[in-house]
Parts: C-alpha cells; structure tokens; sequence
C-alpha cells in the first residue's frame, strides 16, 4: 500500500514557481535550494519552489522532505519510479501555483542566481523565455556537436530562432505552458510547441558551470532520442491540426505508382495477350504492393497518430504516477517560527 498523499497550501496564490526535477543529486539538493530561496527573497514577490523527486535510489527524496518539512514555499512531488526528465517536468508543471513558472535542473550546472533575468523578460511581455548557453563546457564530441546540429535543424524546422532548445533552464507563462502536452523528450521542444500557440519568445545567456557533484545522466542514447523526437516535432508543427494532408500525400502517391503499373499491366495484356505473370511478374507484384501500402497508409498511419495525440491531449493522461506529495502548511510553518 503506497503512502498517502498529503496536500497544504498556501494562504494565496504564489507569483512564481520555480520547478526542479531531481534525479541521484544527494550532493546538490541543499546548496540549490538554500541558492534559490535567496535569490527569490531579494526578488520580492512571492513564490514557491516544486521539487519533483524522480525515482531516486539515494537520499535526494529524504533530503527533499527535510527541506520541505521546515519550508511552507516548498512542495516536493515524488514520483513512483524514474518516468524521465520530460515527466517530471510534466508532474512540476501540473502541481505548481505560480502565474510565473522557471524550470531548471537540479544538478548545480544552471546558476540560480540568473533566475531574475528571466522573470525580467517575462515582465516585459514575453511568453517563453529560454536559456541561452553561449560558453558551453560539455564534451565537444558527445554533447557540443551533437546538440549544436540539433539546434540548427530545430529552428529551421521549427521557425523560431532560439540557439539553445535542450537546456532546461526557461521561463514561461501559466497559460502557455498548461497548453502543450509533455511526453517522451518534448520538455526540449517547448518554444517551438508555444510558437504554434503564437507564443512570444526570447533568448537570455547563461552561463553553464561545470558540474560539481555527482555523475551525468546525459549520453549518446539520449541524442539518438532527440532525433526521432524532431521527426515527431516536424509533423506536429506541421500536420497537427491535418494529419491526413500528411499520411494522405504519401498514401496517394504510392496508389497513384502502383494504379499506373497496373493500368501499364493492363494495357500490356489486352493489346499482346502475354502471360503477366510469367513475363512482368516482379512488376505484378511492385503494382500491388503499392496500392496496398497506399491504403494503409491512409489506415494504419493515420489511425495510429490521431489515437497517439488522443492518448495524450484529449484524454488528460499524466506520463507520470506521483506516490506522496509533501509541503508543510502555512500555520505549521508560523508555529515553528
């Protein structure tokens, strides 16, 4: 029987909401959060942090409600098993207050202390306000090529021209971010989902520290994901509201390949009488298999993403399972005082 979840809250609805996902950061919990609590007081709005445990198997979630034991603006969130930092982003997102949310990691490697030039941009007028890592420190072979030649294709396919799509560290509005549906890798691909919205968008440097604590939850794998996520983020800007216009063009062309070999075949048989088969077999054969992948096309393909966008837009389906929610209530924490 898993444990029960507990809900407080505050007396008022928060201004901000700085969201972090943690995954293995024993080391790292503490000094972020004692760095974003003191930036957020100097900031001088209210806010509240929402720290999403995702399945760890060190101290990070005993550490987390530690914190949260003694600090009212904080909820920790943890979840049931490790769903992936797209997920966890997902389960901050949907348990935050703020009118304002800043997501970031918990690694140490986004300085809280540059919290204030996004919430800057916000107050401007901007929607989505992304990082920007101009000095990066990663591996040059395994994480700088790889992710400069994503960003490149990224904002060609998708418009907007942002640098830096995969760091976490962005800022965004409440009402554009309950908009986009997160799944799979899709936390990356956030202003280019939000520009569809029609979303203002804006860059701010970061810097990009090298990690201190801890090892990198970060590989060549997840570059392989990235790739097929960016198939998937070109249909969606594209076809999202038109899936057909997308699976019908192929489904078309290949009927239209295999109708025309077949009225050739045709053609061929009632002006020579020859035996198809035995001298144009293999062309027989292309002709129907074309026909054949063209309805499927229009079928299977089409069925199979309207049901995918279903599953995860009409139907509200969380990608996550949370097992507690812990956050002292605002009377425990003036108790304390």
């Amino acid at each position: 029987m898993g444990h029960p979840i507990c809900w407080a809250y505050h007396q008022g609805v928060p201004k901000y909401s700085i969201v972090v996902p943690f995954h293995n950061e024993e080391e790292n919990v503490t000094t972020l959060y004692d760095r974003v609590k003191l930036v957020m007081e100097h900031v001088g709005e209210s806010f509240e942090m929402v720290f999403v445990d995702d399945g760890s198997n060190d101290r990070t979630c005993r550490l987390l409600e530690e914190i949260a034991a003694v600090d009212s603006r904080v909820l920790v969130i943890k979840l049931r098993r490790n769903f992936g930092q797209t997920s966890a982003l997902a389960a901050g997102f949907d348990h935050a207050q703020g009118e304002m949310l800043v997501s970031m990691d918990g690694d140490l490697q986004h300085a809280p202390e540059e919290i204030p030039g996004f919430l800057a941009k916000l107050e401007e007028g901007y929607d989505v306000v992304s990082g920007w890592r101009t000095q990066r420190v990663d591996n040059l072979l395994l994480r700088r090529i790889p992710s400069h030649c994503a960003n490149w294709i990224m904002a060609r396919i998708s418009g907007v021209g942002i640098h830096d799509f995969g760091t976490t560290f962005k800022a965004y509005r409440r009402e554009v971010i309950q908009n986009i549906p997160l799944y799979g890798e899709m936390h990356r691909f956030i202003p280019a989902l939000a520009s569809w919205y029609g979303a203002s968008i804006c860059e701010v440097p970061i810097t990009n520290p090298r990690r201190q604590h801890g090892q990198s939850h970060y590989g060549l794998s997840r570059t392989v994901r990235v790739c097929f996520d960016l198939l998937t983020i070109r249909f969606l800007l594209r076809y999202m509201t038109r899936p057909l216009h997308f699976f019908g063009s192929i489904g078309a062309v290949a009927m239209m390949a295999g109708g025309g070999l077949a009225a050739w075949l045709l053609a061929l048989k009632l002006m020579t009488g020859e035996s198809l088969m035995l001298a144009h077999g293999p062309i027989f054969v292309i002709a129907g298999v074309l026909i054949l992948a063209g309805v499927q096309m229009l079928g299977i393909g089409l069925l199979g993403e309207l049901e995918v966008r279903h599953f995860h837009t009409t139907s509200q389906r969380a990608p996550y399972a949370v097992e507690r929610i812990v956050r002292l209530s605002s009377s425990a924490a003036r108790q304390m005082r």
